[in-house]
């Protein structure tokens, strides 16, 4: 077929698409119940905010923050009939929530007494829990029932009812219950969250019970809509059309889906279905899709489709097969499954595939520490296949390698020769600034200057501006003495990344540097980007009915709905993540509140924290246990604020979470570190469990903090890294004893996760003390 070696999508290496080499992350927190300081919209201001960061306007707006008009909706029947059916059920939230999270017999008890004794929507809310739950725990004809008896109790949530209760039925193999359920299902229920899915719902209940034609006049009129593009749409059209006959469109909408949405979860069931019509996909077609898994790090699935299509009798020529020998050998690398043997014996091939087999030879010699080797491998691929991914794999990968082994000359020039041969890379962002940072540790200052001005230009929604803009301000500051053109470079960092760890750095410079004339800006700065400010609101529309309805839903457990309902509103954009974050948090979810203000996608790091309402910021920064993170920071001569930042960062206040480095609770402690503190406090018989207790993780961790700290002589940096990536690294990296400063320092920490999470912390620091300093 010749095909060549041609994957699709991402690079090989765009797990280390950061900064330099990227280490396993400590691990994700879970979502438990926990105890909470006092919720932030009971502590709401309307009219104040605190002091800023930065009293700079926000780029773009004209005299500083332009305050969001008020969300005015007014009160109509359907917000009276929410607000009672919420007040009337607000009780059962810490019921529905423990039966949500346990599906424990005692939690299934409280619910049903609660529903035998509260009557209309109260009764109803809780009948919706117990259904989800019973879902849940695949009791289908249950779930059946009691959402039944919600949608007889209720109309508050009679949508959910109905699709929900159809849902089970479809599962609990009574299709036909479904019907009335969902049948003119947007007429009953304008408005809904889902009238978009319920007729695929509903075509699948008449697939279920055989009846393929309902399911087409169900779908055939959507097909040309929104809707007909989804991949469960698409899935349920294709299996009509199979049922009723019609194999040809059957197939067309299957191989559709196998090859042009391979990471959908219909994407597999295609396959099956394909596989049951007799009808083969193509060699192309299971290549793209084993392609495709690779790039998605689906190594596993990618090797085993390679190795099936090696197998295949019929199309295939002699080079296709080596070809697909050779990609399923990238496989094994990914999974470190891959020996020199094994490469030595892999075919001799003319094509792109011959320059994968040396980026694989070149790849195990970096691993095996022979750099020599390594270095040979890239030459000749720069001069064989100039234009070969491999290469750009390759070089890539060689930055990263002698960027660990602190070989400044071999890095810079191995990501120099990436960003020349590959300038549309998606490591040519990070790559660039290797070379031009590697360069300033050089004090090859000049070409510093003028790849960071490039940098600015050519990659301006880079990850990396704002530490070109400081380090480019110090250039001027420093090497050429031009102040003027210093403080710009600071001005439009403050300008467009307020609150980042870099303009923490340029507001100290301004500070030194004073009022001074400044000059015409650089042209390099007029690609700095403006800041878009979202015009966020404190004030929630109290009668929109999906604020309303999003609460009431926390009340009856179903918590997965909060923010698709809430989004469902026109104007949820000035206020939704804040109405979501407080929902959570008022069942004691600080975590999950958290998550939903750092998943916002809101650009909060770049915004005055006058720009925006205070709510907002303790959401986004919260403090429980606070007395005790003060308290215990104290004792320890630690700034509360920095252990604060630290827990965020390593847990994100979740008191259960253990990491995959088995790291537990708030402070993510080592049990063995835990019981040696803990016995140099006298306890012999100290267990981990007792690290997802808060006061004992605290007490605990402020200690191995301050030890830490003491260990590199107060430098905080120093015992953040450390924290992070361990002593050895950080002994290695000081040891160098070439840093003008500590922010050199920091930039240079070769780990990416590293660099970020001291940087992170820092900056976290100085967000706790300008949004609670006064407090």
């Amino acid at each position: 077929m010749g095909w060549g070696l041609r994957f699709v999508g991402v690079g090989l290496l765009a797990m280390l698409a950061g900064r330099g080499f990227a280490q396993t992350a400590s691990g994700t927190p879970g979502h438990k119940k926990k105890a909470t300081t006092s919720s932030t919209a009971a502590k709401r201001k309307t009219a104040a905010h605190h002091t800023a960061v930065s009293t700079k306007g926000v780029r773009g707006t004209k005299g500083g923050h332009a305050a969001a008009a008020r969300v005015v909706v007014k009160e109509t029947p359907e917000s009276r009939r929410l607000t009672l059916a919420f007040t009337a059920s607000a009780q059962l939230r810490p019921m529905a929530q423990q039966l949500i999270a346990t599906r424990s017999a005692a939690a299934y008890n409280g619910v049903l007494a609660y529903a035998a004794s509260h009557p209309g929507e109260a009764a109803a809310a809780a009948e919706l829990a117990l259904g989800h739950a019973y879902s849940l725990d695949r009791r289908y004809a249950e779930a059946e029932n009691v959402f039944r008896q919600a949608s007889a109790h209720g109309q508050s949530l009679s949508d959910y009812a109905d699709y929900l209760g159809a849902q089970a039925a479809v599962q609990g193999g009574r299709a036909s219950d479904a019907y009335g359920l969902l049948d003119h299902f947007a007429e009953r229920h304008p408005g809904s969250l889902f009238v978009p899915t319920a007729p695929i719902l509903l075509a699948n209940a008449y697939l279920a019970a055989n009846d393929p034609g309902s399911a087409l006049r169900v779908l055939q009129p959507l097909q040309s809509g929104l809707a007909g593009g989804h991949t469960d749409f698409r899935f349920a059209l294709a299996k009509a059309y199979q049922a009723s006959g019609n194999l040809q469109q059957a197939a067309t909408l299957y191989r559709g889906l196998y090859v042009g949405d391979p990471l959908s979860s219909e994407a597999e069931g295609a396959k099956k279905q394909l596989g049951a019509m007799n009808v083969p996909l193509t060699v192309a077609e299971r290549k793209q899709h084993a392609d495709a898994m690779f790039n998605a790090k689906h190594y596993e699935i990618a090797q085993e489709e390679y190795r099936a299509l090696q197998k295949d009798e019929g199309e295939l020529t002699p080079a296709d097969r080596d070809a697909l020998e050779i990609y399923a050998a990238v496989c094994d690398l990914k999974l470190k499954n891959l020996s020199r043997g094994d490469v030595e014996h892999l075919p001799v091939t003319g094509d792109d595939s011959a320059a994968l087999k040396m980026y694989l030879q070149s790849e195990l010699a970096r691993n095996e520490g022979r750099p020599e080797e390594h270095d040979q491998l890239v030459q000749q691929m720069l001069t064989t296949y100039p234009h070969s991914r491999w290469l750009e794999e390759a070089l890539y990968s060689g930055g990263n390698m002698y960027l660990i082994k602190r070989d400044q000359v071999r890095a810079a020039q191995e990501y120099t020769e990436l960003v020349e041969h590959f300038p549309h890379s998606v490591y040519a962002p990070s790559a660039h600034w290797h070379a031009a940072w590697l360069n300033y540790r050089m004090r090859q200052y000049p070409e510093a200057a003028r790849l960071m001005d490039e940098q600015i230009m050519n990659y301006p929604a880079g990850v990396e501006i704002p530490g070109a803009l400081y380090w480019r301000g110090r250039l001027y500051e420093d090497v050429e003495h031009n102040l003027g053109q210093a403080i710009n470079y600071y001005k439009a960092l403050n300008a467009s990344y307020v609150n980042s760890y870099y303009a923490i750095l340029g507001r100290q410079r301004l500070a030194v540097l004073g009022n001074q004339q400044t000059p015409e800006p650089a042209p390099a700065l007029a690609s700095v980007r403006d800041v878009n400010d979202p015009h966020l609101t404190d004030e929630l529309p109290e009668n929109d009915p999906h604020l309303i309805k999003a609460r009431l839903l926390a009340n009856a457990g179903l918590n997965e709905y909060i923010r698709p309902e809430i989004q469902l509103s026109a104007t949820s954009a000035q206020w939704g993540v804040l109405a979501e974050a407080e929902i959570y948090e008022s069942f004691g979810e600080d975590t999950r509140a958290l998550q939903a203000m750092k998943h916002s996608g809101l650009p909060f790091f770049s915004l005055p924290v006058s720009a925006v309402p205070s709510v907002y910021w303790q959401l986004e920064f919260p403090r429980p246990y606070w007395e005790e993170i003060e308290n215990d920071s104290r004792a320890n001569e630690i700034d509360p604020y920095l252990t604060a930042s630290l827990i965020r960062q390593e847990s994100e206040f979740n008191t259960n979470a253990v990491s995959k480095a088995n790291a537990w609770g708030l402070m993510q402690l080592l049990p063995s570190t835990g019981k040696s503190l803990a016995k140099k406090k006298g306890d012999k018989h100290f267990s981990a469990n007792e690290l997802l207790n808060p006061t004992t993780n605290l007490a605990l961790g402020t200690v191995d903090l301050r030890l830490s700290i003491d260990r590199y002589g107060g430098q905080v940096e120093y015992a953040l890294a450390a924290y992070n990536a361990g002593d050895t690294p950080v002994h290695q990296w000081i040891a160098m004893n070439d840093y003008k400063d500590i922010p050199e320092w920091v930039e240079s920490i070769p780990y990416t996760e590293t660099r970020e999470y001291v940087q992170s912390i820092l900056r976290n620091r100085e967000m706790y003390r300008a949004i609670y300093g006064g407090k």
